[in-house]
């Protein structure tokens, strides 16, 4: 079971090693995609970074889990409850019956799957906000673009000589605009992939735990048969008979009175 979380791990750790030994190697290129827009491209850096640690402190979390699942599933006794996602089935768990229920097993799964669920959102709103913030970048360098050329037009004076080096000149407005918008986008959607490459390693990890106890509790479910309804139905006969004749009784005291 731990060498699901292991490989996801593993396969986290080298994709991020991959990433930033990439950005060393074509540093001069990164720094210069970064300065085209100090300001939206800085939040973007951040922000990527930001979803890339929340990952790994997702994952790191998870290894409780895996430890309190190891022990109840190999009947070790004196292991801790799990400190968050597993905690309300792991307390509910903690007299090990032998048998549950198909309605408790679905409840218990539902529960966990809320949980886990749950922990991921943050991570998928950081992926969504990458997103946002490189389409942002794409508009505004757009606006930039657009506003500098028309700026650029409405100034020249094609009747000057110099108006080539007025045009040569004004076009730093504009290609200022166009490097906001690429590098913006660029920086964005790749934040967006990394981020949501760790989530799927996360997302994998839980996986496994949910899987690994759905096996396990469903294993110890006990489904009800024929055979068991024949033998509580006279049980149920008898105490309706019992509740209605309990009512009857009332009815005729409250008469009496």
């Amino acid at each position: 079971m731990t060498r699901h979380f292991h490989g996801a791990l593993n396969r986290m750790t080298l994709f991020t090693a991959l990433l930033f030994a990439g950005i060393m190697y074509f540093w001069a290129e990164f720094i210069q995609i970064s300065i085209a827009n100090i300001w939206l491209n800085g939040v973007i850096i951040g922000t990527s970074l930001f979803g890339i640690g929340l990952c790994f402190v997702l994952m790191f979390q998870l290894l409780p889990e895996y430890k309190w699942l190891h022990g109840y599933t190999t009947g070790r006794r004196g292991h801790p409850l799990p400190p968050r996602l597993l905690r309300p089935v792991a307390t509910m768990l903690a007299s090990r019956p032998r048998r549950i229920s198909a309605t408790t097993l679905n409840g218990f799964m539902d529960m966990i799957l809320m949980r886990f669920e749950d922990s991921r959102e943050s991570v998928r709103y950081i992926t969504n906000t990458l997103i946002f913030l490189g389409l942002l970048g794409t508009f505004w360098g757009l606006i930039l673009t657009v506003g500098g050329f028309a700026e650029l037009i409405g100034n020249l004076n094609f009747s000057d000589e110099t108006v080539l080096n007025s045009m040569q000149a004004g076009l730093t407005r504009p290609l200022a605009g166009m490097a906001t918008a690429f590098t913006s986008s660029l920086l964005g959607l790749g934040g967006s992939l990394t981020v949501g490459f760790l989530a799927l390693q996360v997302q994998s990890a839980q996986n496994a735990i949910y899987h690994e106890l759905e096996d396990y509790l469903a294993a110890h479910t006990h489904v009800a048969t024929g055979d068991d309804v024949a033998k509580i139905l006279p049980q149920i006969n008898l105490a309706t008979h019992q509740l209605t004749q309990s009512v009857q009784n009332l009815e005729q005291s409250v008469l009496d009175r």
